[in-house]
């Protein structure tokens, strides 16, 4: 049997179980791992700048293609900490990544030590595994058994913490033999597809609800499979944007009290019916549950059985993964069609489909406002970007309007953390996708704050030739929170906006505050300021034009005007609308139903 220490061991089999990078920062207590992974040299590194960043990197690597598990490390005590927001993200999108900490020696954890604290403990409720190794043979089967629990029924986050004596002990271990153990997935059966399908062909007006556990099950195809053999039209969930195109017949927008469209929602109102399939009934999809539910059935299909009736009792669970509960669902469901026994759905889908289409329930965009307001940046977006663009954003006013006004066409094309929303999550995170996928068009978009948390991430991208293209919408405000505070009739402590004394009165952005051009180009990468709609496609133009020189990030910064709100509401049925709707085409040229 071989010798070797165990933290070499515990690289090994990481390349065993497919890792091929990883994201981190070295400290003392974790460099014996970064010893090992140099002598091996199989495993690549990405230098973050905060310890946090790197464990959005590894969630940005994990979301961007199907199969990946995205593997941060950092040394013991802050470092650990730091992460902990990237597990609670990843923990509540059912997103796998592997943290890796070091730790005090064993004979000092009781002492006090410096940078010493149980992270084990602080990671458990936003894990679903963390543990301190405290004997070096079980290291590379503490590593096997993270890989078997990330992949295994719910995915997420698992913690292992290494004490630095733990790592440098010699043990015995035969790789060569070493096999991942099987992953757990439950399966539907047959008697419940079947069961489904009855009670959805008895419906007259049904929907699919398609969720993230959809994407994550790699399992997109099959929805829109079950989609058009049923002709029951899809309504995704924020997190499950992108199983279904955008332009196809059957997908008749997302619902929500944000991110939603008028036309999702009245769809949803106007159902019978609902079949979910991997998704969470997450409040800012359905608000109260009452509204919601009245007046229609439900079937939930979910991978973790503690899901089903979490939120509301559903008339039907189904605990499966989605891919096995789809692949079951197409099976009956073409049987049913050959034998002529599924319901017609022309009547509904063509109601479906005329809310749609309909100017009636679309929100004006072509706004010539100096400064802008930012519906005219998403259509900006949507008339200079195509149909492979991926977009990576996270929480905020920025985020809300792109749900609302741009299209996605493809799985994993939008790239979000759904329940946690992290301030400062998006620049890491689509480092995270360029690392994964380096031929990938990316287009990330930040409000100015959220810009700002991390903005220190931007130098990982020059530095390791990372590029991808920034959409920057700064109002120089706290919007969505500013928006929230309506309710309290106070404007307070959430502007950003002040006089720069680097910046001259004359420009434009005097008293916006933080000169992002001026700190992006000082982290190595290039920056554009747009001011004017007519200014964006150019600028997109010469974004393109520095990726391929410079393979750096290059920020296009469009400055908005002070105060926008976008429309939400505390009901699917009373979301309020602040700007003007629309009432002919010439307010929304980049609408679905107005694009070839």
């Amino acid at each position: 049997m071989a010798k070797m220490k165990a933290i070499e061991a515990a690289v090994l089999v990481l390349e065993k179980e497919g890792v091929t990078v990883t994201f981190g920062v070295p400290g003392a207590a974790i460099n014996p791992m970064y010893a090992a992974m140099k002598s091996h040299g199989g495993i690549g590194h990405i230098l973050a700048r905060h310890v946090e960043g790197a464990s959005h990197m590894a969630e940005g690597y994990t979301r961007a293609v199907a199969g990946n598990i995205g593997v941060c490390i950092g040394t013991s005590g802050p470092a650990g900490t730091d992460m902990i927001t990237g597990l609670y993200s990843a923990s509540a999108d059912s997103i796998p990544i592997l943290c890796i900490t070091g730790q005090a020696p064993r004979s000092r954890l009781h002492k006090e030590d410096f940078q010493a604290v149980d992270i084990a403990s602080i990671a458990k409720p936003v894990t679903k595994w963390a543990t301190t190794v405290l004997e070096p043979a079980q290291v590379p089967r503490a590593f096997q058994q993270a890989f078997h629990l990330m992949r295994s029924g719910r995915p997420g986050p698992v913690l292992i913490d290494l004490p630095i004596d733990v790592q440098l002990a010699e043990i015995e271990f035969d790789i060569d033999t070493y096999e991942p153990l099987a992953a757990y997935k439950p399966t539907a059966s047959r008697k419940q597809a079947e069961k489904a399908i009855e009670m959805l062909n008895e419906s007259e007006r049904p929907l699919l609800v398609s969720g993230g556990g959809v994407i994550n099950a790699d399992a997109s195809e099959l929805m829109v499979e079950l989609a058009e053999i049923l002709n029951v039209p899809v309504i995704p969930t924020l997190m499950g944007w992108g199983t279904i195109p955008d332009d196809h017949p059957l997908m008749v927008g997302m619902c929500g009290l944000q991110t939603s469209h008028r036309y999702g929602n009245a769809t949803m109102l106007a159902s019978d019916f609902v079949f979910g399939i991997g998704n969470r009934w997450a409040n800012r999809h359905t608000g109260s549950v009452e509204v919601y539910t009245k007046g229609r059935k439900f079937v939930h299909v979910d991978i973790e059985p503690t899901q089903i009736g979490r939120v509301f009792a559903p008339d039907y669970g189904i605990v499966s993964d989605a891919k096995a509960a789809l692949e079951q669902f197409v099976a009956v469901a073409k049987e049913w069609k050959a034998a002529g026994k599924l319901k017609c759905r022309k009547t509904w889908v063509a109601e479906c489909q005329g809310r749609k289409n309909s100017v009636e329930f679309l929100r004006k965009t072509n706004f010539d406002n100096v400064p802008m307001k930012p519906q005219r940046v998403y259509q900006c977006m949507n008339r200079s970007l195509d149909r492979d663009t991926t977009y990576v954003s996270t929480i905020g006013l920025s985020q809300i309007a792109g749900a609302q006004f741009l299209h996605v066409y493809k799985p994993r094309s939008w790239i979000n953390c759904g329940q946690a929303g992290p301030l400062g999550w998006t620049t890491p995170a689509a480092l995270g996708v360029r690392v994964a996928d380096p031929a990938r068009k990316i287009v990330a978009l930040s409000g100015d704050y959220d810009f700002q948390f991390m903005i220190e991430e931007l130098a990982v991208g020059a530095q390791f030739k990372l590029p991808y293209v920034h959409v920057l919408v700064n109002n120089s405000y706290l919007g969505l929170i500013r928006q929230a505070q309506r309710a309290f009739s106070i404007d307070y402590c959430v502007q950003l906006a002040f006089d720069n004394i680097n910046t001259n009165e004359e420009e434009a952005t005097h008293g916006y505050g933080v000169d992002h051009v001026k700190v992006v180009e000082g982290l190595g990468c290039k920056a554009i300021r747009v001011h004017k709609a007519e200014d964006f496609a150019p600028a997109m133009k010469q974004a393109e034009a520095w990726m391929t020189e410079f393979k750096v990030p290059v920020v296009i910064e469009c400055v908005l005007e002070r105060v926008t709100n976008i429309s939400m509401g505390a009901e699917i049925d009373n979301v309020m609308e602040f700007e003007d709707l629309a009432i002919g085409s010439a307010d929304v040229p980049s609408a679905l139903a107005l694009l070839d």
